[in-house]
């Protein structure tokens, strides 16, 4: 019987998606939720499944088309239960190896070669006397090359070419994350009147409160360890709640208050920025926190976060640090208002009671929409996050 296999049913913030890559071509053998092929969308990389076992007969989109949502890609006839569990029947017609350039070349390796369209010449035999095998073929990588969209695929072939001393160029285009990403940054400068403040905070105490705590906290909490991203969460949480204006966001004509914190962190991968959620982060402890950060981040780097992951938040925080980082002024994440900016964490002169004393200290920067927060209201906030930071008792207590 024969089932189609359909693009996911796309949220409605998503109104397309682009063939990235096809991991099984017509002909294959395919068991039940096998990775079929992946979509990329404005957000993420979607994965499609087999939806049975069987044999893909038909295969009706390329890599770099359009795909609409339930659109069909591909049709597979499903191989029955009997079928599945009896040996094949025996051929009456038996194939010898073929020889290619002076190397014996399996039948099912040439078929497979020719259908991916691997030239033979360029496969190493492991087989008896050098003899190609399937498995040769199947196991093939072909040398990086630069294709439309292939991003990932530049930095090496960039560096191919400066060794060679050649004076060439290449071109290739966005991919859908990467142009979705350029527009959403250039709509926040054209649409929003961004601002940013800045402010430093000595992480002394916090680095201590680290230091004695990280063990403990470690063992009671099955291996997470502490992190300053959890306790800047919810650094952020209590000064939310505190000025719910920096928490809001513009509709129209309306200003739009929410009644929780849902604390977007920022997480970079090959393909892009992206911006997880922690929903309902007020309600989170330190060790959760870092907990779902954690998860994330391997999403992320994996390719595995949902669209739903990703979508809403009230407020951000980047950490630009982790790169080393100094100062910077982070963009806004419409519709969100603001963005809290981290980075790295420097041992630095201070004076301190009239004395000159080093601390480990790190800028922090607050990018907010001047339309609807005013600038006494986000040297406030970020004051307030400078202070619950330095005293992090503060962020237990709620004072």
């Amino acid at each position: 019987m024969a089932i189609e296999i359909k693009a996911p049913t796309y949220p409605e913030s998503v109104q397309e998606g682009t063939l990235a890559t096809w991991h099984k071509q017509a002909g294959d053998q395919v068991s039940r939720d096998d990775l079929i092929v992946d979509i990329e969308t404005d957000k993420v990389v979607l994965e499609v499944v087999a939806p049975a076992s069987g044999t893909i007969t038909e295969v009706l989109k390329v890599e770099g088309d359009i795909v609409l949502s339930n659109e069909v890609l591909a049709r597979i006839e499903e191989t029955s239960s009997v079928e599945s569990a009896q040996p094949p029947a025996a051929s009456a017609k038996i194939e010898s190896d073929a020889e290619i350039g002076g190397v014996l070349v399996n039948p099912a390796a040439k078929k497979l070669a020719d259908e991916r369209d691997i030239d033979l010449a360029l496969v190493k035999g492991t087989g008896k006397g050098g003899r190609i095998t399937k498995e040769d073929v199947v196991n093939y990588a072909p040398p990086p090359v630069i294709t439309a969209g292939a991003e990932e695929n530049v930095q090496e072939a960039v560096e191919v070419m400066i060794q060679s001393g050649e004076r060439v160029e290449r071109r290739v285009a966005m991919t859908r994350m990467r142009s979705r990403i350029s527009e959403r940054l250039m709509s926040v400068t054209q649409s929003t009147a961004m601002l940013t403040t800045f402010n430093e905070v000595d992480m002394s105490t916090m680095m201590g409160l680290r230091k004695q705590y990280q063990d403990e906290f470690t063992k009671i909490h099955n291996g997470t360890r502490l992190g300053f991203m959890g306790m800047f969460v919810k650094a952020a949480v209590e000064a939310l709640k505190r000025f719910p204006l920096v928490n809001a966001s513009i509709d129209g004509t309306d200003i739009v208050y929410h009644g929780f914190q849902d604390i977007g962190v920022a997480v970079s991968t090959d393909r892009g920025l992206v911006v997880p959620v922690l929903r309902n982060a007020e309600n989170m402890s330190i060790a959760t926190v870092e907990n779902a950060i954690s998860d994330y981040a391997g999403k992320a780097r994996d390719g595995k976060l949902t669209i739903d992951e990703m979508t809403g938040g009230t407020f951000t925080i980047t950490n630009g640090g982790v790169y080393g980082s100094l100062l910077s002024t982070p963009i806004l994440n419409p519709p969100q208002s603001a963005i809290l900016g981290m980075h790295k964490i420097q041992q630095r002169p201070v004076a301190i009671e009239g004395q000159v004393v080093v601390r480990p200290m790190m800028n922090l920067a607050l990018s907010y929409d001047h339309r609807l927060i005013d600038g006494k209201d986000a040297v406030r906030f970020l004051v307030a996050i400078k202070e619950l930071v330095e005293d992090p008792a503060k962020i237990l207590l709620e004072i």
